[in-house]
């Protein structure tokens, strides 16, 4: 009987694979499994992969012949885990010895369906504590009543699908939207609280998150970034018959939205237009009411940088300036 699958998408990972699967072997235990999803590497990583098969106690691999992004390594991933819980991490990635079993534990003691922890992020020699955006700890609650307030950091607004377990019973909820190649957690985090039964938050932060990797997401600027308005479309969808929690998915987009506009140097001019008009257009697509609100709490560039976009929203009075959420 499996506890824990562990699965582990990578795609031309060679630099930090060796050390994301040593703190696996570190982790091991006769009832994980460690499912590795190459995602089309066309560096090392494979080798790599091969040299740890005899040293990482239940590992399987699956190749994908060509690279389909990280959602779509992830539900293949999860359609070959066998364990009663699930939880993943990303292949430049690692975890402190011992971290695994405290998920375990955190999730059997608890009894709910999902459990959320905190992590740290590395970049060089740095490290930094990142909080789950929830005070209490070790209490089992109503996912949808964490998804407020408004104007403050919420569940939603930490969407790392690595940072926390799930059962996996959960079945279609923990499946991601697989033509995004980018924010793919985002509507994820949002199904997630919105369907489930009952979460926790516990005080671990055995996960390091490697920041600033080259070939990142984070750091790329091509057409994937695009995929930002696809997964905030699906988010809008979703909340279409569920319209209590709107004004929170809007605020969120916009803010996010006034971050990637602040980076647009990263982009070719022709893609900068695209960006651009395609945020116009999600602009427009929002009610006016809930966008002069959103705008009327942003810093004031912020605001005339989204007003550019859409400038026929009302201008309400400025509020004061309380961050929604912390920027990608």
């Amino acid at each position: 009987m499996i506890t824990l699958s562990v699965i582990v998408p990578i795609r031309d990972g060679e630099a930090y694979l060796a050390d994301a699967l040593t703190s696996l072997i570190r982790n091991a235990r006769p009832d994980f499994e460690f499912i590795v999803v190459d995602d089309g590497s066309v560096d090392g990583t494979g080798s790599i992969i091969d040299d740890f098969r005899g040293d990482l106690p239940g590992m399987s691999v699956l190749r994908n012949p060509s690279p389909v992004g990280l959602a779509d390594a992830r539900n293949l991933g999860l359609s070959l885990a066998s364990g009663r819980y699930v939880t993943f991490m990303d292949g430049d990635d690692w975890v402190a010895p011992g971290y695994l079993a405290d998920l375990v534990s955190a999730i059997e003691g608890l009894g709910c369906d999902f459990v959320r922890v905190d992590h740290v992020q590395a970049e060089g020699r740095k490290r930094v504590i990142h909080r789950v955006p929830r005070a209490r700890r070790g209490v089992v609650f109503d996912p949808r009543e964490a998804i407020l307030p408004v104007d403050a950091k919420s569940m939603v607004d930490y969407p790392y699908a690595w940072a926390g377990i799930y059962r996996r019973d959960l079945g279609d909820l923990l499946t991601f939207p697989g033509h995004l190649h980018t924010a793919e957690d985002r509507p994820w985090i949002w199904r997630l609280h919105r369907q489930a039964r009952s979460c926790s938050v516990v005080s671990l932060h055995g996960l390091f998150y490697r920041r600033m990797v080259p070939g990142s997401l984070t750091q790329v600027g091509d057409e994937r970034q695009l995929h930002f308005f696809d997964a905030f479309d699906l988010i809008f969808k979703d909340l279409a018959e569920d319209r209590r929690f709107l004004p929170k998915a809007v605020r969120m987009m916009c803010a996010l939205l006034a971050h990637h506009l602040e980076l647009l140097d990263r982009f070719t001019p022709e893609l900068r237009a695209r960006f651009v008009a395609c945020g116009a257009d999600a602009l427009r697509r929002l009610p006016e009411d809930l966008l002069a609100e959103t705008f009327s709490h942003l810093e004031a560039e912020r605001e005339e940088a989204l007003r550019a976009l859409a400038p026929e929203t009302p201008r309400l009075p400025p509020a004061r300036y309380r961050p929604a959420m912390e920027d990608a």
